[in-house]
């Protein structure tokens, strides 16, 4: 196999991520999930928790080629392209969130206390509840502030950088009672301080009331900079280093430094998603790095390609999928397909009507959300086939 600086790994990698993270959020009944297609309800780690930071991973690795064409230099064309890329993800963000409110309060024929154009009326200026970040959001934050990082100081020093930031993070997080779910934590201070509860995501407590905290808070999102860098430093490698088999020994060695010294650091430092723990960086990025390394040597070196074709129709449009993704996801769980004696949606039909009358719940839940990628794949496929590349 010759040895190239584009590796199909990068673009399978990302499809993977973005097809895990279509089919965990998107179950059947959210009732009904298998433990490991659950996020930790705290502390810990499941498979499920890897596929956003995994996608940040190589937000990160991608990032080094975008910015090598300014050859690491802060310009007027830079800061441009960086702002206005930040300004569309954020906003595509923030447009997601209204269109799910939109979606939700229209579309609700089970509310007989308020008539359509009621309803219209509200789902059209939902700006009273609508959740200020997300995902989206955090990644435009994450690429902004990386990338500025990137340009400002040399390029080689980028691990010092994200060390200091995941050393700083972690002393807020033990001085400010980063590890608590509670009000006195200093995450949520920062979001209740700048939002208000009305735009934060609702986290459910375990007897069933909901508490107002953000697992993509702003104070959270600063060790998110770290995870970029991190993945920026890989990305260093593949483009340096040019035999694919020297490539796979140095991410392997660097992944597996960063997840030992994670899971050592964590019997001080809790290893949590919904903070954003230094120690969840690390360990996120050293397994990224060698999921990365395994796949560069069955792709790109030993060839064994046809199964990834699947996860191309995902990783060569990401975002562009993600979204679409949350789309679907909204207009299933909303269009009404039947409205009387009760409201019987796309989705509730799929599941309720059709899995469920032969399939017991957990597989039922589980077979929606492998349909619903299946029924993404469609779209990517398309686009793959007819080689069109959608940029965000």
């Amino acid at each position: 196999m010759p040895t190239t600086n584009r590796l199909l790994a990068l673009d399978v990698m990302r499809g993977i991520t973005i097809a895990g993270m279509i089919l965990v959020n998107n179950p059947g009944s959210w009732g009904h999930i298998f433990t490991p297609l659950e996020h930790a309800s705290w502390n810990g780690l499941t498979p499920t928790d890897l596929v956003f930071p995994f996608f940040m991973f190589i937000m990160g690795v991608s990032t080094y080629f975008s910015l090598k064409k300014y050859d690491f230099k802060f310009s007027s064309e830079a800061a441009w392209k960086i702002a206005k890329r930040t300004l569309i993800i954020f906003g595509i963000g923030l447009a997601l969130g209204w269109f799910g409110l939109f979606c939700r309060t229209t579309l609700d024929f089970g509310n007989t206390e308020m008539t359509f154009s009621e309803r219209l009326m509200h789902g059209l200026l939902p700006f009273d509840k609508i959740r200020a970040l997300g995902v989206m959001q955090r990644l435009a934050l994450s690429y902004c502030g990386a990338s500025i990082i990137i340009l400002l100081i040399n390029h080689k020093k980028v691990l010092y950088v994200a060390g200091g930031i995941l050393v700083a993070y972690l002393a807020i997080l033990l001085l400010g009672n980063g590890f608590d779910l509670t009000e006195n934590n200093v995450i949520n201070i920062v979001d209740r301080a700048l939002f208000g509860e009305n735009h934060m995501y609702k986290e459910v407590m375990p007897d069933g009331s909901k508490f107002a905290f953000d697992p993509e808070g702003l104070l959270s999102t600063l060790p998110c900079l770290a995870h970029v860098l991190l993945g920026f430093y890989v990305g260093k490698i593949i483009n340096e280093v040019k035999d694919n088999g020297q490539r796979i020994q140095q991410i392997f060695i660097f992944g597996t430094i960063l997840l030992f010294a994670g899971f050592l650091l964590s019997y001080g430092c809790p290893i949590n998603k919904k903070v954003w723990s230094t120690t969840f960086v690390m360990v996120t990025c050293g397994l990224g790095s060698l999921l990365l390394s395994l796949l560069i040597w069955l792709i790109d070196i030993k060839g064994y390609v046809s199964w990834s074709r699947f996860f191309e129709s995902f990783g060569i449009n990401p975002l562009f999928m993600y979204v679409l993704g949350a789309l679907l996801s909204i207009l299933f769980g909303t269009i009404p397909l039947i409205i009387t004696p009760e409201v019987v949606t796309i989705k509730g039909f799929i599941y309720n009507d059709l899995l469920l009358s032969w399939l017991p719940d957990l597989w039922a839940s589980l077979s929606f959300a492998i349909f619903f990628v299946l029924f993404n794949w469609i779209f990517g496929h398309i686009l793959y086939k007819k080689r069109i590349y959608i940029k965000i």
